[in-house]
């Protein structure tokens, strides 16, 4: 009876083998004609058993199934691209462990050529502002290409810009995994003919360079994009209210990068959200510490405090950055738009009152007030206007003062200058 098992089972095994190859042949005519689809079909008979088969059957199984699927992502299918990685990558894998190579440069081949395939729909897909579509070819692009992990710091950006923030947090989180560091040096000269400084790899540019059509040849390091990589993930786990992961990364991405102020805001930022005003006070000054004389930085310092209502400190610093930069026209914006926001906060008060003596008196003291605190931040943009006379937010902003003010006189000379 043992004899008979296992000459059936025998039997079994011959039977199913000839199966395969039926089905593989099939699929090897369908794809000689074009028709990926046709092979897929194919080869699906196989797959429950391809697994028992020899490496060579398995080989030519997983290139088959490989190059049909890698045909339909060519034809506009996306979402084939993974599927022929994965054949391409067995294909690998079976030939390497029984020590034969038949199919294995196909594989690698068509690899790279996906690739180049993927890249250049993510790029369309970005154009198109389908960016999970693109976050997802760039990742695989990264698969592809572990080397390059360019790919994987353009997929999470493109998650980024389209919200997609788990996805973002995946690939950023892998980013620092491989210690990505992203820093390099730009190629750069000046195009003879137009004036233009252009970019190119060291070796055309200096082609170029040698040809006499360019000039000026630099060359230019770029910055380590590790900190903005560990920032990143800091900001999308405040944006999903994880606060103390947000401030562990934080912490981590300013020890990795000590001198970068604007984590040190960004970090403050979050303790004033979680109410604690006392960090939030102390990381601002050592802020400003860190970069007395950057009007940027400044000017920064102030937006955080004029939004979170700190109108004094707004001030102070909107003030030293113009001490640092007199030209600075959004510090003169936003320096005015802290009297208008102080006179408007006064405005619900006046519309509360009744019509007694003392209420109509409370009335007036609050509206001169406001007027006041209006007149402040119009002489703020009469004095920007001395050295910007053409700047149409500052002339805007004045003539939304003016108006509210019901200083006609001083509404029409600004419309005026704005050409209405």
């Amino acid at each position: 009876m043992k004899t008979k098992i296992a000459i059936l089972s025998a039997l079994l095994i011959g039977m199913m083998g000839y199966s395969q190859k039926d089905e593989i042949k099939a699929a090897e005519k369908a794809m000689k004609s074009g028709d990926g689809a046709s092979a897929l079909t194919a080869l699906e008979g196989a797959a429950g058993s391809i697994d028992a088969a020899d490496s060579k059957m398995q080989a030519q199984y997983y290139n088959l199934k490989g190059n049909a699927h890698l045909d339909a992502a060519q034809k506009g299918d996306g979402s084939a691209f993974a599927p022929a990685l994965a054949a391409y990558k067995k294909v690998i894998a079976v030939e390497e462990a029984s020590g034969k190579n038949k199919y294995t440069a196909n594989a690698q081949q068509k690899m790279a050529q996906m690739t180049a395939d993927l890249v250049n729909a993510a790029v369309e897909d970005n154009k198109n502002k389908n960016f999970q579509e693109a976050a997802s070819k760039l990742y695989l692009s990264y698969k592809l290409s572990p080397q390059d992990t360019i790919y994987l710091y353009y997929a999470a950006s493109s998650a980024v810009n389209g919200a997609h923030y788990d996805d973002a947090l995946k690939y950023y989180n892998e980013l620092k995994e491989v210690n990505y560091d992203g820093s390099g040096v730009r190629y750069t000269a000046v195009n003879v003919e137009s004036g233009e400084v252009e970019e190119y790899d060291k070796n055309t540019r200096d082609l170029y360079v040698k040809a006499g059509t360019h000039k000026d040849a630099k060359d230019e390091k770029t910055p380590s994009k590790r900190p903005e990589v560990i920032k990143n993930i800091a900001l999308i786990y405040q944006q999903q209210g994880k606060n103390d992961e947000a401030l562990a990364a934080y912490d981590s991405a300013i020890a990795s990068n000590p001198d970068d102020v604007n984590l040190i805001l960004n970090k403050a930022n979050l303790h004033y959200t979680l109410g604690d005003k006392d960090k939030f006070k102390e990381l601002m000054g050592q802020a400003s510490k860190m970069a007395p004389d950057n009007p940027d930085l400044l000017y920064n310092i102030g937006v955080i405090n004029m939004e979170q209502g700190n109108l004094d400190e707004a001030r102070a610093a909107f003030n030293d950055a113009l001490k640092v930069d007199s030209n600075y026209i959004n510090a003169y914006l936003n320096l005015s738009t802290t009297y208008v926001n102080e006179g408007n906060g006064l405005i619900d008060e006046m519309n509360s009152l009744g019509t007694s003596r003392a209420d109509t008196q409370r009335y007036d003291e609050l509206k001169q007030q406001k007027d006041d605190l209006f007149k402040q931040g119009a002489s703020i943009l009469e004095d920007a206007l001395k050295t910007n006379a053409d700047n149409e937010g500052i002339l805007s902003q004045l003539k939304n003062i003016y108006g509210a003010l019901g200083d006609n006189e001083n509404f029409m000379r600004i419309k005026k200058l704005l050409g209405e």
